[in-house]
């Protein structure tokens, strides 16, 4: 850990610094580090830049590239220019980690054009990253160059790069006020985005969506926060949501193409055997329909302090109610006697319910999602889990949303009372919660705060917008 000098210095200090360094030939890149951290005036790193370019008749790539960053935290822009002129003649190839520097470093400030022209030249060798894309987007709304900012995000949703929900909500606080039909039919389209990917905007998101759509000008949108009733209908517009239900003929083709491209495609047996799979498919076909699977294993975490099979009992004893026929998927260890898994307790819940008990090393989704989908459309199924990896094996987007929409009103979700004492179930809704859009009203469901991850659980606060 070396401590960086106040001012700059002459080449015969430098030397003597080093000289009296452990490791001289690391000596300049763990000097900058400490530069970086401790956020060093930009000429004392520049006299050490100096001193190295004497001394070797070059600067290293890596000692440029920390420069740079000292350079890009402190928004010394016409040195981020220097730099780049610098490495351009010496290198004749950057990699992603210089290309994200110059552009966050010059897409803050008056040259944003040329972080645009960057990111345009990093193209030719890789996709850029994600940041680099937002800080162009970000530039370019700021100055009011709406196009290019959807010109750019079009093209990363294109390449698959996923925007934050930081960069979405941007286009909506940099567009207020603004005029033009194109531009509204954007902002729109990342709404539409937000419902085909059952992405849920946190509150801070949502009101700028709200004060965007009210102050259109000329065209009279207000905006309330409501909760929906169960039945489906808006408080505010009493407006009827979607239902959540598919067709039979979606829930028909859905099913298939599960069971065929997910169930019997390449992803199942990964972490099951054939034998095994085809074993299940037979005990289910010969006790079908039934009314809720569950993912054993995954319930019974619920509470951690307390046994397993305690937790699972709660559950079952809480959906064992009005003659439900219920599935439980376990696995094999469950049947041992042990300190999580009591005999007695095992017995009084296989007089409940249903048990299927896997290997221990099986993959319970493709069993919960056979044994829903082949009970029919009335079955829901019970697991904290969000099932990411078998809407990425269903290629088309239809059937993405298609599954996507039959898991919002198939999947209970189970959460702890307040005090962790009392499991209670949230049923699954009559109606969808995603965003969605009449023309003249707009409903989108929000959180309370921000969630990196996606999550299973849907909100239960929404936004509606109407045009008076």
């Amino acid at each position: 850990n070396v401590q960086p000098p106040e001012k700059p210095l002459q080449s015969e200090e430098w030397n003597r610094l080093r000289e009296n360094f452990q490791l001289p030939e690391i000596f300049e890149e763990l000097m900058l580090n400490s530069m970086i951290r401790c956020n060093s005036p930009i000429d004392v790193a520049k006299s050490l830049l100096t001193h190295v370019a004497k001394r070797n008749g070059d600067i290293a790539y890596s000692v440029l590239v920390k420069y740079l960053t000292l350079c890009v935290q402190q928004g010394q822009v016409s040195e981020i220019r220097d730099v780049y002129d610098i490495m351009k003649a010496r290198f004749k190839i950057l990699e992603i980690g210089a290309y994200n520097l110059f552009i966050k470093g010059l897409s803050n400030s008056d040259q944003w054009r040329m972080a645009v022209t960057l990111l345009e030249e990093a193209k030719k060798i890789m996709i850029p990253s994600r940041t680099s894309y937002e800080s162009c987007i970000k530039a370019a709304s700021c100055h009011q160059e709406m196009k290019l900012a959807f010109e750019l995000y079009h093209e990363m949703l294109t390449k698959d790069v996923v925007p934050t929900l930081d960069v979405l909500q941007s286009f909506f606080d940099f567009s207020k006020g603004m005029k033009g039909a194109e531009l509204q039919k954007e902002l729109f389209g990342i709404l539409l985005y937000l419902r085909e990917n059952q992405i849920y905007p946190h509150e801070t998101f949502m009101r700028s969506i709200k004060l965007w759509f009210e102050s259109i000008p000329g065209r009279n949108w207000r905006g309330h926060l409501t909760n929906i009733k169960d039945s489906g209908q808006c408080p505010v517009c009493n407006h009827q949501l979607e239902d959540s239900n598919l067709t039979e003929e979606e829930y028909n083709n859905l099913s298939e193409r599960i069971i065929r491209d997910v169930i019997h495609g390449t992803d199942t047996f990964r972490k099951t055997s054939p034998q095994e799979f085809e074993a299940f498919q037979t005990f289910v076909e010969n006790r079908l329909p039934f009314d809720i699977v569950i993912d054993g294993l995954n319930v019974s975490h619920i509470k951690p302090r307390r046994m397993h099979c305690e937790n699972l009992l709660d559950a079952i004893n809480c959906l064992a109610k009005d003659n439900v026929r219920l599935l439980v998927l376990g696995r094999k260890h469950m049947m041992i006697n042990s300190s999580n898994w009591k005999r007695e307790i095992m017995k009084e819940m296989q007089n409940k319910a249903d048990f299927f008990f896997a290997e221990n090393i099986s993959d319970d989704d493709a069993f919960l999602l056979y044994a829903t989908l082949r009970s029919g459309k009335h079955c829901k199924f019970v697991t904290r889990d969000f099932l990411r990896d078998h809407k990425a094996c269903l290629s088309d987007t239809l059937t993405r949303h298609l599954f996507r929409k039959w898991q919002r009103g198939h999947q209970i979700v189970l959460s702890t009372s307040g005090d962790g004492k009392r499991i209670h179930f949230l049923p699954a809704f009559q109606y969808d919660c995603v965003v969605q859009t009449t023309g003249d009203t707009w409903h989108i469901p929000y959180k309370d705060v921000f969630e990196e991850k996606y999550s299973y659980q849907v909100p239960r606060k929404w936004l509606c917008i109407q045009q008076k």
